[in-house]
């Protein structure tokens, strides 16, 4: 079984508010957020109350005091096992993975999906298969399928590739919701996005009032509760606000008055407001548990 993050004390579950380093270095001269070098962007990072960078420098992140999680891409058997060997002696306390391409029959994908559950449990690093397009887990009812088939498989919840690329407002929401239930049970990591059923990346405004955004919340309380049940003491879970740019096609571009092409909103201030929509739903996720 691919474990969770842990800090090796004593305290209770809890979640712990990262950036990816997409949303931190990637920000335009318009952008609210910091400027500067690296360092003087992690130090805002910091300050802005976030406790690790996924993707950041490690000397850097370490003078700080921030943590740092990393991701790697698994194509074929084998190169799970160098992901984990690397990732465990540079320092980071788990990674998130894109695997394979999605095309493969599912002697393949299982084959991959063992394999990196046992390079994690060998290296005693926690290895969390991203839901992400173009993948294994392009597809909702395929990774439900290797959810029960590898009770031991651990996720990182990247839910608007679904959310947007399955456009899963079309039919009943909720009994999807139900139908991914081994998903959200094994979810530790979360990259935190919101898409609407058209666009996988959209400004939120302030949260509020939009049953898109509703919908995140659940799916995000969902996994947080799939943490909660079998977490232990010093155990936590990651969610990591990972907003990226528009040259990858994710930040949608907006005219602005001087006919100008610029993001539609703040990455930064997005990114903040994601990771108080976050708190809010751990907290919703122990009362439903108890804890």
């Amino acid at each position: 079984m691919i474990r969770n993050c842990n800090d090796g004390s004593k305290a209770a579950p809890y979640l712990r508010c990262d950036m990816n380093g997409g949303n931190l270095f990637t920000l335009p001269p318009y952008s609210s957020g910091p400027k500067g070098d690296e360092k003087e962007k992690l130090a805002a990072a910091k300050a802005a109350g976030f406790a690790g960078i996924q993707g950041g420098n490690a000397a850097l992140c370490k003078e700080l005091g921030l943590k740092r999680t990393g991701g790697g891409r698994v194509d074929k058997k084998g190169e799970a096992e160098n992901i984990a060997r690397e990732c465990k002696d540079s320092g980071v306390d788990c990674a998130t993975l894109h695997v394979a391409r999605g095309l493969e029959d599912d002697d393949v994908v299982f084959g991959l999906v063992n394999d990196i559950i046992n390079a994690s449990v060998k290296h005693d690093l926690p290895l969390y298969i991203e839901t992400h397009r173009a993948t294994i887990t392009n597809d909702i009812w395929r990774t439900v399928q290797i959810a029960k088939k590898f009770p031991g498989v651990r996720f990182n919840g990247d839910f608007s590739h679904w959310y947007t690329g399955a456009e899963m407002v079309y039919g009943d929401i909720n009994a999807k919701f139900e139908y991914i239930a081994p998903v959200f049970e094994r979810v530790r990591f979360i990259h935190g996005r919101i898409g609407n059923p058209g666009s996988m990346q959209v400004d939120i405004g302030d949260g509020k009032g939009r049953t898109f955004v509703d919908h995140f919340r659940e799916m995000w309380t969902r996994s947080f509760v799939g943490f909660l049940k079998s977490a232990k003491p010093g155990d936590f879970i990651c969610f990591t606000p990972e907003l990226l740019p528009p040259n990858i096609y994710y930040a949608r571009l907006i005219r602005n008055a001087k006919g100008e092409e610029v993001e539609e909103g703040d990455r930064w201030r997005q990114a903040i407001l994601y990771a108080q929509i976050a708190k809010e739903c751990f907290a919703e996720a122990q009362k439903r548990v108890g804890k």
